[in-house]
């Protein structure tokens, strides 16, 4: 039995195709958002590795990911929220894909943010996430959503004025109970 990772953080690029919605959206939505791995620019150049991947993951490819068991994946990428809009089915996108491959929450970003900005609130969130209490026991570890908010709470009110811009903080959102 292959093992399954607790928490999957993918620190990344991602894409959504929103130009080619009309055009493919309505057949394979899942084919217009992905994130980059390892060759994505040889893949870009319609080149693929020795054993035939391109380096980009499609949300239709992560739909056969076994995630079953994991509790937090982490899209930390730009855009990894958007999607196509079905409005009696909901976003068809990557979070739809790694829910369906069994991730139980996702943390996930409704639209670009920059580099150092997504490094520097990953370190504090995952700060918050696993702090402890004076008892040892971690405050946040079962309530990621709590750890989410007291982080974005910090950046709200961050010492430098620079980081309390909404753009940097509000772009993180957890999907799942």
């Amino acid at each position: 039995m292959t093992e399954v990772p607790r928490v999957l953080h993918l620190a990344t690029h991602a894409f959504y195709l929103e130009q080619k919605a009309d055009e493919l959206g309505m057949i394979r939505p899942l084919t217009l958002s992905g994130i980059a791995l390892s060759g994505a620019n040889r893949g870009l150049k319609g080149k693929a590795d020795p054993d035939g991947e391109d380096g980009i993951l499609y949300a239709l490819e992560a739909l056969n990911l076994n995630l079953t068991g994991t509790e937090l994946v982490v899209l930390s990428a730009c855009e990894t929220g958007k999607g196509l809009i079905d409005y009696s089915e909901g976003v068809y996108g990557l979070v739809r894909a790694f829910k369906i491959a069994g991730a139980y929450r996702l943390l996930m970003t409704l639209w670009k943010v920059g580099d150092k900005a997504t490094k520097m609130f990953m370190i504090d969130f995952y700060k918050k996430w696993l702090e402890t209490d004076e008892a040892g026991k971690q405050k946040y570890w079962d309530d990621p959503a709590k750890a989410l908010q007291e982080t974005q709470k910090y950046y709200i009110n961050h010492p430098n004025e620079k980081w309390r811009d909404p753009k940097i903080w509000s772009a993180y959102v957890l999907v799942g109970p």
